[in-house]
């Protein structure tokens, strides 16, 4: 009698079927997490943008209020970009070239304004008016208009989409 070769079949690996099942569940774990990962990014580039913007804000009445005990009225810097160092900055002027994402950057807009705006990782741009000036000609109301805030006549943008809006 022959002896028969018997080969271990206790094989260490997967096969084809639970390869593909695998890579099915994969698949759909990315399809429901993308979007959640991209509007995380959206929410944290937004939270970013209103922390510069209140940073802005809050350098700005400072300086008017210190001028006020100072001179005895409010007087607001041409650009609250002076006042404090934001990452990204590229600089102030019509002719900025070369933005990338996460840039900020102001625009003159009129006589003592300014349209500041922010480049997003999805290029989009959003922008915020600024105005240094006397907004009123009453004695003693010598304010300017804040960061993004609106007065009478004078167009507020708090931070809305200028270039690229989905």
């Amino acid at each position: 009698m022959k002896k028969l070769d018997i080969k271990n079949t206790n094989s260490k690996g997967f096969t084809l079927i639970e390869l593909i099942i695998v890579t099915v569940i994969l698949g759909i774990l990315a399809t429901v997490a993308a979007p959640r990962m991209l509007g995380t990014i959206g929410g944290a580039e937004t939270a970013a943008e209103k922390a510069v913007v209140a940073a802005l804000r809050s350098a700005v009445e400072d300086y008017a209020l210190e001028k006020f005990m100072m001179e005895g009225r409010y007087e607001y810097p041409p650009d609250p970009f002076t006042l404090v160092e934001v990452t990204g900055y590229v600089g102030t002027g019509s002719n900025v070239n070369g933005l990338n994402d996460g840039d900020w950057w102001a625009v003159p807009d009129g006589d003592q304004g300014l349209l500041i705006k922010h480049r997003r990782n999805n290029d989009s741009v959003y922008g915020w008016s600024y105005f240094s000036g006397d907004f009123t000609d009453r004695p003693s109301d010598d304010r300017g208009v804040n960061i993004g805030k609106s007065a009478e006549g004078f167009p507020g943008m708090d931070g809305n989409c200028l270039e690229n809006c989905d």
